[in-house]
C-alpha cells in the first residue's frame, strides 16, 4: 500500500471523529470551529507518522497502528490542554475507542485485500499420503 494513501485514510479517520463530534453536540459546522477541534488530533497524527515511520509500513498493525493510534490521542488530547479546550475523561475514551476502531479498521480490511508480500504466511502443509 502506497504512504500517501494510508496518510490520507488515517486523516479522513480524525476528520470524521471531528466532524461527527461536532455534530453530535451541535457545535455548528463553521471552519473555524472544525479547525479549532481538529488542530490537536492533527498534529497528534503528524507526530505519530514520524515517530513510528509510518510510511514504511504503513498498513501494519503493530508498530505503526498501535503508535500512530496513541500518539493522535495522547499529543491530541496535551494539546487541547494547551489550547485550554476541554478533555473530560468519557471524551479521551470516545476519541481511544473511535479513533482505534477506525484507524485499525482500515488497516484491517487493507491487509486483507493488498496482502504484504514480504510477510511470509504459513501454508498448510500438503498431504503426501495423498495420490
Amino acid at each position: 500500500m502506497r504512504w500517501v494513501v494510508a496518510a490520507v485514510l488515517d486523516l479522513c479517520c480524525v476528520m470524521a471523529f471531528v466532524l461527527l463530534g461536532r455534530a453530535g453536540h451541535s457545535e455548528g459546522e463553521t471552519i473555524a470551529g472544525i479547525a479549532r477541534t481538529a488542530w490537536p488530533f492533527l498534529a497528534g497524527l503528524l507526530i505519530g507518522w514520524a515517530a513510528t515511520r509510518a510510511w514504511r509500513r504503513p498498513a501494519a498493525l503493530a508498530g505503526t497502528g498501535v503508535g500512530v493510534w496513541l500518539a493522535t490521542v495522547a499529543a491530541g488530547m496535551v494539546l487541547r490542554v494547551v489550547a485550554g479546550q476541554g478533555t473530560a475523561v468519557t471524551f479521551v475514551l470516545v476519541s481511544l475507542v473511535f479513533l482505534g476502531l477506525f484507524m485499525f479498521g482500515w488497516r484491517l480490511v487493507a491487509r486483507r485485500a493488498w496482502p504484504d508480500p514480504s510477510r511470509k504466511t504459513t501454508a498448510a502443509p500438503r498431504d503426501a499420503a495423498r495420490p
